[in-house]
């Protein structure tokens, strides 16, 4: 949406969408992938995760064909919902596949990946709307601007979806949720080909298995229904979290600066506005891969307490600035390029280039902390029973907050201006508070012992000091202090599968 906001063609053909107008053409997607996380838990425990991304590649296709082919705004708006549908399941559910997947030493950087992959996209599709603005027709201020401009864009989205739901089909399914199915032998076969090389008795292997089969029977003598169990206290603590966590990486302002960006390049009156807010989107992309690097060294808390931290800062300076430096857009400052805001800083480049600079310090803090930290943590700390779901309901609230501020945000960018920096930073600062006293520190668990982390009893700033589980059952089965049983041809282990024996002086113990 950014990078048609600018030109005439958009402007002209969608009867020059403002302040509530353009928040909904804006929050239609979002309204859509509200939807659409709320749906994913469904077709995730019932088809398969990677099942639920296939149908999400089919929904964002189907989305993209009426954007591209939009004759009115109720037409673009449908079109984004389906494809908001899309991006609700794939956002839901990826973290979860990914996190499924991915050994527990390098799970945060898998999901980081996600992250990163995410920031590509947005910096290959703004590239495109900024070469078919500047190169279609006169440019972006040309009136006459053909509707190519915002066609060829919202077409050439259709191709990543192609290859997504093309790919899918040479990955292997989540081992949990074969397991969750009692496809035990496929469950195997799947963890020895991630973690063994293709070698069902390597004692990773083995050990991760066992770890799977244990926290699966022991979800199952409870008896207690998933949804059931998303309220219980003890979980419900942790749903609240992940839902907050989702929350706060958009009430931070992050997607504003993605939706808006343009707008408040205009009001900085620096340079061209879409070529300014382009170095964006660049410093998204570069400064995602330190928190790929980082995140499974430093772990999840620093950068969720840290990054609100300094998000709170930016904004706060940049909001100072534009107050004590801006001045309302009159007629006599306002021209064909900033019509569309109240607020301008005039004929000041120094306080100008320090509110751009403002802005790119504010994305390069989210790129490296709470960017890839706010889709790998809550994809990491629910039990398998209730993964999807809880995981759902985290990005449901992601969705939400997203179509609230893509709609708001634009009459409040009209309406207060600068004030609305303080609000966000405001905002950030509640959340560095409340990430402070309630999120425990998670790297270097295994999916299945985070009900240990989280029931430790101890605070949040306290780290949990018991070594991971999983090297232990790694060591005794490499040892041969344990033996594994894994099912073949139609074996089970069932629900009170896993049997240890004490073993004799001779002999190994047996599960």
């Amino acid at each position: 949406m950014s990078g048609v906001l600018g030109t005439q063609a958009y402007k002209r053909y969608f009867g020059n969408p403002l302040s509530y107008r353009q928040g909904a053409i804006t929050a239609s997607m979002p309204a859509g992938s509200l939807a659409g996380s709320l749906l994913s838990s469904f077709i995730a425990d019932r088809f398969s995760r990677k099942a639920a991304i296939q149908f999400s590649c089919l929904l964002w296709i189907l989305g993209s064909i009426i954007q591209c082919a939009s004759v009115n705004i109720g037409m673009l708006c449908a079109g984004r919902v389906i494809a908001g549908l899309c991006v609700g399941i794939a956002s839901s559910i990826v973290p979860v596949y990914q996190s499924e997947i991915a050994p527990k030493e390098i799970r945060g950087r898998v999901v980081s990946l996600q992250q990163w992959a995410i920031t590509i996209g947005i910096l290959i599709q703004y590239f495109i709307q900024y070469g078919a603005a500047q190169g279609i027709g006169g440019g972006p201020n040309d009136p006459n601007q053909p509707t190519a401009a915002f066609r060829i864009p919202w077409g050439i989205q259709i191709v990543p979806a192609v290859i997504l739901f093309a790919g899918l089909y040479f990955f292997p399914y989540s081992p949990r949720w074969l397991a969750s199915k009692d496809r035990w032998e496929e469950a195997i076969q799947v963890l020895a080909h991630l973690h063994g090389n293709g070698d069902v008795n390597h004692p990773k292997v083995l050990a991760q298995y066992q770890e799977i089969e244990e926290a699966l029977r022991f979800e199952r003598e409870q008896a207690v229904s998933s949804f059931k169990a998303l309220v219980e206290p003890r979980m419900f603590k942790r749903v609240i979290l992940g839902m907050s966590i989702q929350m706060w990486s958009q009430l931070c302002g992050m997607n504003i600066m993605m939706y808006y960006i343009v707008y408040i390049m205009e009001g900085a009156n620096i340079a061209s506005p879409l070529t300014t807010a382009s170095i964006q989107y660049v410093i998204n992309v570069v400064l995602t891969l330190p928190a790929i690097l980082y995140l499974d060294r430093f772990g999840r808390r620093p950068a969720l307490v840290g990054g609100a931290f300094l998000m709170m800062t930016w904004l706060f300076i940049s909001g100072a600035l534009q107050q004590y430096y801006g001045q309302p857009n009159t007629a006599e400052t306002r021209n064909s390029t900033n019509s569309d805001i109240t607020w301008i800083v005039l004929d000041n480049r120094p306080v100008s280039s320090a509110i751009v600079a403002c802005s790119y310090l504010f994305v390069a803090t989210f790129a490296t902390t709470w960017g890839p930290t706010s889709w790998t943590y809550p994809a990491e700390i629910y039990p398998s029973r209730i993964r999807a779901k809880a995981v759902s309901l985290a990005t449901a609230s992601n969705w939400f907050w997203n179509m609230v501020l893509a709609f708001g945000v634009p009459p409040l960018l009209w309406n207060i201006s600068y004030k609305m920096y303080y609000i966000f930073a405001a905002f950030n600062g509640a959340s560095f508070i409340h990430m402070l006293l309630t999120a425990p520190e998670t790297k270097g668990y295994t999916l299945e012992e985070m009900d240990e982390v989280f029931d430790s009893g101890l605070p949040a700033w306290r780290r949990y000091k018991k070594a991971s589980r999983l090297e232990d059952l790694e060591r005794e089965i490499a040892a041969g202090n344990m033996k594994i049983n894994v099912p073949h041809g139609d074996a089970q282990p069932g629900v009170g599968g896993t049997q240890v024996e004490e073993p004799s002086a001779s002999e190994p113990k047996t599960a």
